[in-house]
């Protein structure tokens, strides 16, 4: 009898495994989000990193490890990128102030 509560209390935990467990998060994006969102940019919106895994742990991830995975992905593909910096020789930006034009007297 014991062991028939053994093999049934197995079967219940084997059957509880986290299939979701080692997939990079951009893999985690594409089969459970891309449903729903053609892209991740802008899902994260500014949010901390904790609230953002804490929101996705309780309605959408699997586990609070996928969850962490999943918010520094999201928070990655929202980061701008790094300024190029200006290469000697460069022609200046069109961003740039351009000279004051000189004072004539008359």
């Amino acid at each position: 009898m014991t062991l028939a509560a053994a093999a049934a209390l197995t079967a219940t935990v084997a059957s509880a495994q986290n299939l979701d467990a080692g997939k990079p998060a951009e893999k985690l994006f594409t089969d459970g989000c891309a449903t729903c969102h053609r892209s991740p940019r802008g899902l994260a919106k500014g949010r901390f990193s904790l609230m953002l895994s804490w929101f996705l742990k309780d309605h959408y991830a699997t586990s609070p490890d996928t969850a962490k995975a999943l918010a520094a992905y999201l928070q990655s593909v929202d980061e701008l990128p790094p300024r190029a910096t200006a290469k000697p020789g460069a022609k200046p930006s069109k961003a740039s102030p351009r000279p004051s034009k000189p004072v004539t007297s008359r």
